[in-house]
């Protein structure tokens, strides 16, 4: 039994091991590199004898042709270890006198080297990968190399992208299925659309693309609207949070009294604290025009309807109309039990977006009726 539980459990996986940080004497930059073993990291040694082997082509087997000519040298080994894309050509390819050739067209033979280079060090110098970037992103894309296709988007976003090679770059990072960076440049064509479609990318993408083009202008008609759905929510809600504090302040008018107006049973000063309440001085003079005019009947006066509609949203809020003393309060009451369904329907609309506006839901006499 203890011989068959031996054969059973697993062994423990090994424990992690901190990956090294290394960069070379030459300033190269080292991106995506996998973790060292043990606690060592790759001398600088190592390194360069690695690009030696590259630059002197020491017991090469691999052609690999080019553009306009050119052959780099290099071996099928390293080659097919760093991407398996190039391992299967290689099986492919026939041998003569030892030696195997592969092509690499569509890029210049410098940037073909870079990226040779770099699938034997994962080093690139900066100034090289500014230049060969974007034909380095499609060699990482096509022969699977994914170090050196991070490599490139973060290069193309933190500060390659311009006004004129956005929408070339947008297209390539589409078919180079590169997500983050596609984002990146359709953000900024959305942001600055009128200038990126007089470039001369977007009247190529116009007639090669037409399908594309289609869908980055539906892609803004979604952008605008959504911009005006979101400034519209915006100031409905301030509206809702204006008519709170406006019944909030005509709680405070009627219960306590302001400045000069209030219950009859207060007395008040002239020189009295400043109000806490920004809307309390508005409605103070809606209330003094509201008892004085003489055509207080709702559709007589303009200014005296907003305060029936004030008074009547109040009711509504209002949780005790019994201790309540605003004026009015228990007849509007007694008429919201009489109204018409539809007309029920928008009041309690309204008051359920005040209610969440403020994200309460019962107060003392500010609560859902």
């Amino acid at each position: 039994m203890a011989e068959m539980d031996k054969k059973v459990i697993p062994a423990p996986p090994p424990v992690p091991q901190p990956s090294a940080n290394c960069c070379n004497k030459k300033g190269l930059r080292m991106n995506g590199l996998p973790p060292s073993r043990g606690y060592s990291s790759v001398s600088t040694a190592t390194r360069d004898t690695w690009e030696r082997l590259f630059d002197e082509g020491y017991k090469a087997d691999v052609y690999i042709n080019t553009d306009n000519g050119g052959i780099i040298h290099a071996h099928s080994n390293i080659l097919g270890m760093a991407s398996p894309v190039i391992r299967g050509m290689l099986k492919k390819a026939k041998s003569r006198d030892h030696w195997r050739s592969i092509s690499i067209s569509g890029v210049p033979y410098d940037a073909v080297r870079v990226f040779v280079r770099f699938l034997y060090s994962s080093c690139y110098e900066k100034e090289e990968m500014d230049e060969f970037v974007m034909h380095l992103l499609v060699l990482s894309h096509v022969f699977v190399v994914p170090q050196l296709k991070r490599a490139c988007e973060q290069t193309l976003e933190l500060g390659f992208l311009t006004i004129d090679n956005v929408i070339d770059i947008f297209q390539l990072a589409l078919l180079c299925d590169t997500p983050r960076l596609s984002l990146v440049c359709y953000r900024m064509i959305l942001s600055n659309f009128k200038p990126v479609s007089e470039t001369e990318g977007w009247k190529v993408m116009k007639q090669s693309h037409p399908v594309l083009e289609k869908e980055i202008l539906v892609s803004l008609v979604d952008a605008e609207n959504n911009k005006r759905e979101r400034t519209r929510k915006s100031n409905e809600k301030k509206i809702y949070l204006q008519l709170y504090e406006a019944m909030e302040a005509l709680v405070h008018i009627c219960r306590d009294g302001c400045r000069t107006i209030g219950p009859h049973d207060k007395d008040f000063k002239v020189n009295q604290a400043p109000c806490k309440y920004a809307t309390c001085k508005g409605l103070e003079l809606l209330v003094r025009h509201f008892a004085s005019c003489r055509l207080r009947v709702p559709g007589g006066c303009i200014t005296c309807k907003r305060m029936w509609q004030l008074l009547e949203l109040h009711s509504r809020l209002c949780a005790d109309s019994s201790i309540c003393r605003v004026p009015l309060c228990r007849n509007f009451k007694e008429k919201i039990r009489k109204q018409v369904k539809k007309d029920e329907i928008k009041w309690r609309t309204l008051v359920i977006k005040i209610l969440r506006t403020k994200s309460i839901l019962v107060s003392p006499f500010l609560g859902r009726q």
